[in-house]
């Protein structure tokens, strides 16, 4: 059923542009010079005791924390081996936690390597029973964080490509996605790419004879998220010329979620659309980034994929100018507050206006997207203290949003909080310039751990997953 003028009028004033629905993070400033406000020590305490503190370099070189904080690190890409004895694959990216045996904490890390595994010194191994396409690099590793420190890490998928992000299920599974749209045959792969593949960190088994779930379309695949009500699939589109799109899936009449149930839906299974946006004066909106001021609100038609498997046209290709809403690097989602956060990562030459990164929160019930978070264009990303290029995203048990930073020059893990501070929480120390680190790498995965004691996130380049504890505290409003 289509959202029509007056319910989205009606929705608005609920909502209301520039009020943060519970939970959720208010509105950033735009101004590039705002995104350095790290509110450190006496400073910080003046604006409400926002974040942690000043950053304090690492004399190892790795992550610089605020004091009180430490690090670990769990997986090391060339230095750390499987069960199988291995090496840990390189090129870490998106990562979640579950609850494991024994009180293990268990982590499906994705391993973003593109293309024929040649191309790579540590590709995802290809474990026997658990291969698609044995010409591919890359896949998603298992990572057992044991009570007393002990560490195991198995392969859980391998032969898919350039594992991106993907997205926790309520059920207790990963769902990994390919950002890539290789078809067998290009660029030395055996299979079509650019799917979705459910992977369950507690049982080996029901990994075995990997199975693209192709109702989820065939594009290059970002992030996923399942509404845990009405049982909807949210995805996210990192691509450009033209830019990419947001997809919903809807499940078939009847059809109940639950471990292994995706995988035994026909290809064509439920309805496959992508987005749409107006504004409140029932205008269309070509492209996210035509929002440059926080708490705009959009309403949302959804418009069916006519071949959501792309056999001779992209996606995001199908369809004309006015038929849909268009979004540069359309990346992390997490989902939290009732709905579903959603980063466009930045907008240059390919979009009508240029930011350095958005963060929306769809809101299904009442069929709305309002903006959240708008960083203004950096002016110089090799100042340290800049916020650019938000990426993966996840909600704080301790309020507001967590969110790696994939930008130019140095790199982060920053917090936003409900009334929209930012602060630091860490920023990427390695030596640039080494065999490691030949320049600065992204932030990845990040994700606390079920008891919210823990916040992991990787470096991807080389491939770091790192611990960080700490003093957490419920950030106030500021």
């Amino acid at each position: 059923m289509s959202l029509t003028r007056r319910d989205f009028a009606r929705n608005s004033a609920i909502t209301g542009a520039g009020v943060a629905l519970a939970g959720s993070v208010g509105a950033l400033a735009t101004a590039p010079q705002a995104l350095a406000s790290t509110d450190t020590g006496s400073e910080a305490d003046a604006h409400g005791g926002v974040g942690y503190g000043p950053l304090i370099a690492d004399p190892d070189g790795i992550l610089a924390l605020p004091a009180g904080f430490k690090y670990r690190v769990i997986t090391y890409s060339g230095r750390t081996t499987l069960e199988s004895g291995e090496i840990t694959p390189s090129n870490h990216d998106g990562t979640a936690t579950f609850d494991g045996p024994r009180g293990t904490t268990l982590l499906v890390n994705n391993h973003e390597l593109k293309g024929p595994r040649a191309n790579w010194t540590y590709p995802v191994p290809l474990t026997e029973g658990l291969v698609y396409d044995p010409a591919a690099a890359g896949g998603c590793t298992v990572v057992e964080v044991r009570p007393d420190g002990r560490v195991a890490e198995w392969v859980g998928i391998a032969g898919t490509s350039t594992n991106c992000a993907g997205g926790r299920t309520p059920w207790g599974t990963w769902l990994t996605c390919e950002e890539n749209e290789d078809k067998a045959g290009s660029n030395g792969m055996t299979k079509d790419h650019g799917y979705v593949f459910e992977v369950d960190p507690s049982d080996r088994r029901a990994n075995r004879d990997p199975k693209p779930l192709k109702f989820f379309g065939r594009y290059a695949h970002e992030a996923v998220v399942i509404d845990p009500k009405r049982g909807h699939a949210y995805l996210t589109e990192d691509a450009a010329s033209p830019n990419g799109l947001l997809f919903r899936w809807t499940p078939p009449k009847g059809f109940e979620h639950g471990r292994g149930k995706l995988r035994t839906l026909a290809d064509d299974a439920g309805v496959f659309e992508a987005f749409k946006c107006f504004d409140s004066g029932g205008q269309f909106v070509d492209d996210l980034s035509r929002a440059t001021k926080t708490g705009t609100v959009y309403g949302v038609d959804w418009v069916t994929v006519p071949d959501r498997d792309a056999k001779t046209v992209a996606v995001r290709k199908q369809f004309t100018d006015g038929q849909v809403t268009r979004a540069r690097k359309l990346e992390g989602m997490w989902w939290g507050d009732g709905g579903t956060y959603i980063v466009s990562s930045y907008a240059r030459t390919e979009s009508p206006v240029q930011h350095d990164g958005q963060v929306w929160f769809y809101d299904p019930k009442r069929r709305t997207l309002t903006l959240k978070v708008l960083l203004g264009v950096n002016p110089d990303p090799s100042v340290d203290g800049a916020f650019d290029g938000p990426d993966n995203i996840t909600v704080s048990p301790y309020g507001g949003l967590v969110i790696a930073e994939d930008g130019e020059g140095v790199q982060h893990l920053f917090g936003a909080t409900d009334s929209g501070k930012t602060y630091p929480i860490a920023r990427n120390e390695l030596n640039i310039g080494t065999e490691d680190a030949p320049e600065y790498s992204e932030f990845t995965g990040v994700t606390f751990s079920c008891d919210g004691r823990t916040l992991f996130a990787n470096i991807q380049t080389p491939g770091i997953m790192l611990a960080i504890t700490g003093p957490w505290k419920r950030q106030k409003r500021g």
